[in-house]
């Protein structure tokens, strides 16, 4: 560089600063317009575009980079994805008995209806929807039964509950995927009145049992005394038709209470008449044959 331009520079500095800061700032605004005419939409998100003109497009953006017109156009994202709300309801019954119902409820918003969810409930439309037409459906449902059905019939309370409050979310462009009841409980009164009746129940059946058992110890000491008459009157005829069977069950007789004798450890002195042992001596057949001729 020659010296007559340096010295043209140093005498005219703010010729040379002014232009660099142009540059400057054509060069920041031009990043800023890059960066507010790209938006991103991520995954499991859904994007509409609000015009400061035209109010809200009805085109729909996927997932992905994006143009807008810095602005005038600014993008309102909605998550598609399933969401859990869970919702308490205290409602009556049908036979006027207080019931907690809690509900979960998985709710997405249907994807081709987001320009019109936007203008009519705006971006929080489930917290705006769900609970009223929840507790709506739940009332009306749980009316239709008495506490003991809602017990008995749980499986049918919850497919109606569903199949009504799914038909109602779709008057707001609103998905259920699933409605399901976590938890079904009645007032401390109602409660007490259940298990009171349960304990009836059981010390019924526990009397009803002790009947029954006392007809069966009957019925059986009837057979066992049928049995036991029948067995005498067999030992009568036997006795009638054959004398030599009472001195067979003498014998036998004779050979337990030897087998005892032999067996224990005490000593005993009664004579052998008296424990039936002398059955080889005349005596053990003589109070026999007095039986016969009684006969």
């Amino acid at each position: 560089m020659s010296a007559k331009k340096i010295l043209s520079l140093l005498g005219n500095p703010g010729k040379g600063s002014a232009g660099g800061l142009v540059a400057m700032l054509g060069g920041a605004s031009l990043i800023y317009g890059i960066k507010e005419s790209l938006f991103t939409v991520d995954g499991g998100h859904r994007a509409i575009i609000f015009s400061r003109i035209g109010g809200v497009k009805d085109d729909i953006f996927p997932e992905g980079l994006h143009f807008r017109v810095p602005w005038f156009h600014y993008p309102v994202i909605y998550d598609i994805r399933t969401r859990p709300h869970m919702f308490t309801s205290p409602t009556g019954s049908k036979d006027l008995q207080m019931v907690n119902l809690s509900l979960r409820v998985l709710s997405r918003p249907e994807v081709s209806q987001l320009p019109n969810i936007y203008r009519q409930l705006g971006p929080d439309y489930d917290d705006r929807v769900l609970p009223s037409i929840t507790h709506e459906v739940l009332k009306a449902v749980v009316a239709k039964f008495t506490a003991s059905q809602l017990i008995t019939q749980r499986q049918e309370v919850s497919l109606l509950i569903r199949r009504n409050l799914v038909e109602r979310a779709k008057d707001f462009n609103i998905i259920l995927d699933d409605v399901s009841i976590t938890d079904l409980s009645f007032s401390s009164v109602y409660s007490a009145a259940v298990e009171k009746k349960q304990v009836t129940q059981q010390e019924a059946q526990r009397a009803q049992f002790y009947v029954e058992r006392a007809k069966q110890d009957r019925q059986q000491k009837i057979v066992n005394a049928e049995g036991e008459a029948k067995a005498a009157q067999l030992i009568g005829d036997s006795l009638s038709s054959n004398p030599g069977y009472l001195k067979l069950r003498k014998i036998r007789a004779a050979q337990s209470i030897a087998r005892t004798v032999s067996a224990s450890m005490n000593r005993s002195f009664l004579d052998a008449n008296t424990l039936m042992l002398n059955i080889n001596d005349d005596l053990f057949d003589k109070p026999v044959e007095q039986a016969v001729r009684k006969k």
